[in-house]
């Protein structure tokens, strides 16, 4: 199984538990969607040998979550994991970037890549990612209390991989502008001496 498959298998807790919250009582949906992201932590270990960090965030706080949920008899609170994640990772590249350090740059030179543009054009690229996954973080939240499971399953599974579309195309463009400020400056720049 190839590593850029796993997506799909993320999937499912949130399409399973729509799907038993739609046919069977809050509490069977709840220890569903608990069951399968059991499930995918450890399919990810067994086929990719690894558990990425972010799974790790999520299943923990779908562990946190899905017992709240079932002491309230309410499956709000099970939804509201992607809500959790958002706020969470958004902080998390703010207070790293604010502190001097960007973990895109970062992952890159420990992998050993070239950066493929100026730092401070890679350091705006993940203050806008932040942004972002603190607005979805938000939207999802909303989704949770206020919309139908069927709408934030959506939201939850490929509704996301849409979005995010949408954010990397108009990220293209930020991109290609700050690049081209960035080359007429260093001609500018070049010129003067």
């Amino acid at each position: 199984m190839k590593k850029n498959n796993l997506f799909l298998i993320s999937f499912l807790p949130a399409l399973l538990y729509w799907y038993l919250e739609e046919t069977q009582t809050v509490e069977i949906a709840i220890i569903g969607g608990l069951s399968l992201a059991i499930l995918e932590i450890a399919f990810e270990k067994i086929f990719f040998k690894h558990i990425h960090s972010i799974s790790k965030l999520n299943f923990v706080i779908i562990l946190i979550l899905g017992p709240i949920s079932l002491i309230g008899k309410d499956g709000v609170w099970f939804k509201l994991q992607p809500f959790f994640t958002g706020i969470f990772l958004s902080s998390f590249l703010i207070f790293n970037l604010k502190r001097g350090k960007s973990l895109m740059l970062t992952m890159m030179k420990d992998m050993e890549k070239k950066v493929p543009m100026p730092e401070f054009i890679m350091e705006k690229i993940e203050y806008h990612l932040a942004f972002f996954l603190l607005i979805n973080g938000i939207f999802m939240g909303y989704l949770a209390i206020y919309e139908t499971t069927s709408t934030w399953a959506f939201f939850k599974s490929i509704g996301f991989y849409l979005v995010f579309l949408v954010f990397l195309v108009a990220e293209i463009f930020v991109i290609r502008k700050l690049f081209k400020k960035y080359m007429l400056e260093k001609m500018n720049f070049g010129e003067q001496y």
